[in-house]
């Protein structure tokens, strides 16, 4: 593989960097009357602006010709074939294939995949429509009214998001719940709010063993039969989206009604697949098929748009510049829109576990910086929270501003208000405003000599402060399955840059061990495993307080 600092175009980007970084963008701006237009990009609902980014032409022409370095060409190639680019799982990285609407063949191991997803779709939308329309019923022979879905990580922050942000085209009869954390606070907190004759719970888990999501999973179970009293009920209200079916039908879920998915689908990428049986509650088979079509349509851009038109590639290589060069450790996601409040955390995962990495796939330590910190809020609670940082804070954070174009559903007079703010930010955030500026706003006001001059420093923003627009024509199931699409590729160019593997996560795995130890002392299955003084200590407080 090559080795990413000895590239010609690593280099060249370096010696671009020595005059780039003294530019300002409203000096780039005001030589160049046609930047937002040469810097904007139309693909299917979504329209990106980088304009207003710390970039020339100069800049993206040595960026894309280190894409092409780096071999990004013949990796695109490689996933969507198939190929088992996840080389520490010898497992391909198919999420491509679950929303593959031509229907092309797409294979592994020789076997073409596509009739295995079909069937499950199939399948999904059966039950989701029996659920949907009353016809399946509960032990007391009532409708579903609620939906438990109990998952972790990508078996949660997937659908949650999702059915959060499509919330209008949700069933009106349908509430959504979602469980992930084994403090039993959360599921404690929801049950309060179900009635087991009317609420079917959705347990997620690949392997059925996943200890948070089966600890919740069994407290549930245990709740619903002290009300039912009859464990042949568990069936009618319990499903279960994984590939372990002696586990699932030991639990007391039929396996008729068990969901598969396969090794590759990773579990950050897995909404696409039966793990987003939820959603497909929620929305209906239509609208998670529309989802489906708004990735496809992504997923055909980003395979076969020259790089220089090409959307994840063109946010990914920035990010690049930001990232390696300017040393920009983390990355803004605020969407202006509350049905994508969960967008950053979703968007968070799903970086930072697929990139979050310190050797490369050759197992050669990295020597520069890969994965950004991913972090972020609903942009107009941003502006009054974490904006004067990025405003006059000493980071430097690009930030992707996130809206839609049309207010659907909102009330008269917020809509307008809500985009005057995102547009504002971003040219507030490339501008800045000089000291000159300041002295002559402030002197309009009356101030002057020294009460002036003391002010000034303070109300000086350097600007040139980095940001990417992102607008939906409306936020729909087209768009959002396109907008996330955006960044799982996004994510995977830049994977490929760094010659990292983007699709495993080994890092979870130690704390997991580890507790599994710690927790055989907290309940007197083990005495006394060997541990550091500090947590040998934290055993004990906690032994004192629950004697």
């Amino acid at each position: 593989m090559p080795n990413l600092t000895q590239l010609p175009a690593w280099q060249s980007l370096w010696d671009h960097f020595a005059e780039a970084k003294q530019r300002h963008m409203r000096e780039l701006f005001a030589e160049d009357p046609d930047r937002a237009d040469r810097y904007s990009l139309e693909v299917g609902g979504l329209f990106l602006d980088y304009s207003k980014n710390r970039i020339t032409d100069a800049t993206l022409s040595g960026l894309m010709q280190l894409a092409r370095e780096s071999g990004l060409p013949d990796r695109i190639k490689a996933m969507f074939k198939g190929e088992k680019i996840n080389s520490t799982e010898n497992r391909a990285v198919l999420h491509v294939a679950l929303r593959n609407r031509t229907n092309s063949p797409i294979h592994v191991d020789g076997e073409d995949v596509m009739p295995k997803v079909n069937s499950v779709l199939e399948r999904m939308g059966k039950f989701a429509h029996a659920v949907r329309s009353g016809e399946w019923l509960g032990y007391t022979n009532q409708p579903i009214t609620d939906i438990v879905n109990i998952g972790i990580g990508g078996s949660d922050l997937g659908p949650l998001m999702v059915c959060s942000a499509l919330k209008p085209f949700g069933h009106p009869r349908m509430n959504m719940h979602f469980v992930s954390n084994v403090d039993g606070a959360q599921l404690k907190e929801t049950l309060k709010k179900v009635h087991s004759e009317t609420t079917l719970f959705v347990v997620e888990s690949k392997t059925f063993t996943t200890q948070e999501t089966l600890t919740n999973a069994l407290t549930a179970r245990d709740w619903f039969l002290q009300r039912a009293r009859d464990e042949k009920a568990v069936a009618k209200h319990f499903v279960a989206v994984s590939t372990n079916q002696k586990a699932v039908a030991d639990f007391g879920i039929d396996p008729s009604n068990m969901f598969e998915f396969w090794d590759w689908v990773g579990g950050r990428y897995s909404l696409w697949s039966a793990i987003g049986l939820p959603i497909m509650l929620y929305l209906g088979e239509e609208n998670f098929t529309e989802l489906l079509n708004g990735a496809h349509i992504m997923d055909q851009h980003f395979r076969n748009a020259p790089f220089e038109q090409n959307m994840p590639v063109l946010l990914a290589m920035i990010g690049i510049w930001y990232i390696n060069y300017y040393g920009g450790g983390s990355h803004v996601i605020a969407p202006y829109d509350q049905y994508l409040h969960r967008l950053p955390a979703f968007i968070q995962q799903l970086d930072m576990e697929s990139n979050g990495k310190q050797v490369q796939v050759d197992g050669t330590p990295v020597n520069f910086e890969t994965a950004p910190i991913i972090w972020g809020e609903t942009g107009i609670n941003g502006q009054h929270a974490f904006f004067q940082l990025l405003h006059q804070g000493t980071h430097i954070s690009p930030i992707d501003l996130i809206a839609s174009l049309e207010g659907q559903g909102s009330l008269p007079g917020h809509h307008e208000i809500l985009l005057a703010n995102v547009f504002a930010q971003a040219e507030a955030f490339m501008r800045g405003k000089t000291a000159d500026e300041v002295r002559e706003e402030l002197t309009k006001q009356g101030m002057s000599g020294e009460a002036l001059e003391a002010l000034v420093p303070h109300k000086v923003f350097g600007g040139n402060r980095p940001t990417n627009t992102l607008l939906m024509h409306r936020l729909d199931p087209r768009n959002l399955g396109s907008l996330i699409a955006l960044y799982e590729h996004k994510i995977f160019v830049q994977g490929v840059i760094w010659g990292i593997n983007s699709f495993d996560q080994w890092g979870v795995e130690l704390g997991k061990q580890l507790a599994k130890t710690i927790h055989a002392e907290l309940t007197g299955k083990l005495k006394n495993a060997e541990h550091d003084s500090s947590t040998r200590r934290l055993i004990q407080l906690y032994r004192q307080a629950n004697k």
